[in-house]
């Protein structure tokens, strides 16, 4: 059985900082690109950065800079780290993972802008 499972939401100040993980299991982490996207009240879903298998980013203009997605092949884990937060990343922050014919879904964990 496949499980996306992200951690380490919470409540931070403006400026503060968060490192999401994201674990995958029941199947073979190494070959899928790993996403976070976030969803924030009465908006829709938004990419904020992907990583390929072979480590290659991409990332959301609003977070560059701030945010740096990596990944842990022997921990089968995406990290998603926060720096500089602003009230506008307010919001539940989920992760996927990627192939050419598959995609699997978190249930998602909520930052929230503490002011």
């Amino acid at each position: 059985q496949v499980q996306v499972v992200e951690s380490g939401g919470g409540l931070v100040q403006p400026g503060g900082s968060l490192r999401l993980s994201c674990a995958l299991s029941g199947t073979l982490f190494s070959i899928y690109t790993m996403g976070w996207y976030r969803q924030a009240p009465g908006k829709q879903r938004e990419l904020v950065a992907t990583i390929t298998s072979s480590g290659s980013t991409n990332a959301a203009d609003s977070v560059k800079g701030r945010f740096t997605i990596s990944r842990d092949n022997a921990k089968n884990t995406v990290y998603l780290q926060m720096n500089s937060l602003k009230p506008e990343d307010t919001a539940v922050y989920y992760c996927n993972a990627r192939s050419s014919t598959l995609i699997w879904w978190g249930q998602g964990t909520q930052v929230t802008d503490s002011s």
